[in-house]
């Protein structure tokens, strides 16, 4: 299947153009103190036009069969095994969300490859975090290191990220390390993702 670019998208955004659409997938998280678990994951990205793409992202948990039941009845809905959605995964409480924004910067930094383009992202999470990465895009992948992480009183001790997204035969694969609560920098959560159709 051909790629087209999206409509109306700004030509400094092309290198970032394979990104515009909305995902949907599952993957794993998993950290010192937090059990492995698997998860479901809503992204999209998209444009106005303007020299930038927006993305919002919403994790949530899977819940077992047993524990979906359990959900569906406190909140007085039918059981999963009652609903048309009975083989799909149950989803479970949201996990993490962030918003932020993709762009690419005008000024190529010296030294970097003519295939490879620079790359920063901007992000917020409602628990308490912004952070700046930095990085570069070529080949459909993108690479991407904390530059700044700043934190509210309350937000969890974040002090660095790292983040790797490929476009592999048609699917988004992404892996993100983290270094957090006193922890080195290591494997975090990573998910695979496909386009969903309009």
């Amino acid at each position: 299947m051909a790629f087209t670019l999206p409509e109306g998208l700004a030509p400094e955004m092309y290198p970032l153009a394979w990104l515009v659409g909305r995902w949907h997938g599952e993957g794993v998280v998993g950290y010192p103190g937090v059990e492995e678990t698997a998860f479901t994951q809503d992204v999209v990205f998209d444009h106005d036009g303007g020299p930038y793409l927006s993305y919002t992202s919403t994790i949530r948990l899977v819940v077992a069969p047993d524990d979906a039941s359990a959900l569906a009845d406190a909140d007085g809905g039918p059981a999963p095994e009652e609903s048309a959605e009975a083989e799909a995964v149950a989803e479970g409480p949201v996990w993490a969300s962030e918003q932020g924004y993709w762009r690419i910067p005008p000024e190529r930094p010296e030294g970097m490859g003519s295939e490879l383009f620079p790359v920063e992202l901007l992000l917020a999470d409602p628990s308490g975090h912004v952070a700046v990465y930095v990085g570069a895009t070529g080949n459909g992948r993108i690479d991407l290191v904390s530059d700044l992480i700043a934190r509210t009183a309350t937000g969890a001790e974040v002090t660095a990220g790292k983040r790797l997204y490929g476009l592999v035969q048609g699917e988004l694969m992404w892996a993100h390390d983290l270094a957090a609560f006193g922890h080195e920098l290591q494997s975090y959560a990573s998910a695979r993702l496909s386009r969903v159709a309009d």
